[in-house]
């Protein structure tokens, strides 16, 4: 192997790669990366067999070659190099990198362990459009469970209706739902009725992929026979698992009307929560409110530490009423939300409240409540 590069564009790419590294992976192979020097350009991989991202860099290849290097240590290295372009070159001590004034050699391995990240990229579903891309599943993707031996629970249901694409995700205490979602996005010909239930994990790669790269739209594919889903922009791919288990009817847990409802600025309700959760921390996260007349009382109690109670403006309708939820799940929702003013409506204090954002009818967050007498 033998080829060069400009380093900024390296370093942009190996960062973003670097996410499919995991430090806790079993499996020495795992722990490193494959780079690949093509006519072209340089390609570096990295799996940690839930998720594989490859990022492709343009390269002046004198020599063809493949090898693998420690991934921890060639990101921190490249890190802290300033030189404008660098070469890799592979010597029998190993691969060797030059700069303008720095010199390297990492031990490598060879590349026969390193899994194979797919065979085919599958058939072509969608184009997902940027525009959306981001706004659309930041929404949702939080909702998602972090356990893995839930594995319906840990992922983002993707499935075509009739209103577009239904987007949802929940863990079973809370739950994110987006009617209509991604838009622009342009469905293949010929292709059947989309229904994927995809890791959460990726998702949350699939946003940061998308803000890496300035114009490319994202080109979906999915292949049955693998069971895999691969989202493709520009010069980076990201490889998933499909999760085969039967997602929840969470429409069976959504109310259909409501006896109390409370229309909120966001911003002032999430400084509210934040600082109930000074004392909610102390007992297990919870906070109460209370809808009253033209307000909303927040208040939290520790009793080994104290207590406190704020009232935020509101315009409230139906019942004066009171409920207790965890304030991780409440802050998460407010910090995820894209609209200025949310209405909240609920029915008693141990039935689900539905948070909506006003500009967007399509958008709900549901979350589990913890009883009252609870709280107190």
């Amino acid at each position: 192997m033998k080829t060069s590069l400009i380093l900024d564009r390296l370093q942009k790419k190996i960062l973003f790669v670097n996410h499919a590294i995991s430090a806790r992976s079993q499996l020495p192979t795992l722990l490193n990366f494959l780079i690949e020097a093509k006519e072209g350009g340089v390609t570096i991989s990295a799996t940690d067999l839930e998720i594989g991202i490859i990022v492709s860099v343009p390269a002046k290849t004198e020599r063809k070659g493949s090898l693998m290097v420690p991934a921890k240590t060639f990101v921190e290295l490249i890190g802290t190099i300033s030189s404008g372009k660098i070469n890799l070159e592979t010597t029998p001590e190993g691969l060797m990198l030059t700069g303008d004034r720095e010199k390297a050699v990492f031990q490598t391995t060879p590349t026969d362990e390193f899994p194979k990240l797919y065979e085919d990229r599958g058939k072509s579903i969608m184009v997902l459009k940027k525009e959306t891309l981001e706004k659309d599943f930041s929404r949702i993707v939080f909702a998602a469970s972090p356990d893995s031996e839930r594995p319906a629970l840990s992922g983002v249901l993707i499935k075509e209706s009739n209103e577009g694409f239904l987007l949802v995700a929940t863990d079973g205490y809370r739950l994110s739902l987006k009617k209509n979602a991604l838009q622009s996005a342009k469905k293949e010909k010929g292709e059947g009725e989309v229904s994927m239930l995809v890791p959460a994990r990726v998702i949350r790669e699939l946003i940061q992929m998308e803000k890496d790269e300035e114009s490319e739209d994202v080109k979906v594919f999915a292949s049955k026979e693998e069971n895999q889903i691969i989202f493709s922009q520009s010069d980076t791919m990201l490889i998933g698992r499909l999760i085969e288990a039967e997602f929840p009817n969470y429409e069976k847990i959504i109310p259909t009307d409501f006896s109390t409802k409370a229309v909120f600025e966001r911003d002032s309700l999430q400084k509210a929560i934040k600082a109930g959760y000074v004392f909610a921390r102390q007992t297990a996260g919870i906070i109460k409110l209370a809808i009253q007349k033209n307000k909303i009382s927040v208040s939290a109690n520790a009793p080994s530490v104290g207590k406190n109670q704020i009232e935020v403006d509101a315009k409230t309708t139906g019942e004066e009423n009171e409920i207790a939820f965890n304030a991780r799940y409440l802050l998460d929702f407010l910090a995820n939300s894209i609209s200025e003013t949310i209405s909240f409506e609920m029915t008693g204090p141990l039935n689900p409240g539905v948070f909506r954002e006003t500009d967007d009818s399509s958008f709900m967050h549901l979350i589990m409540p913890i009883r009252v007498q609870e709280a107190a």
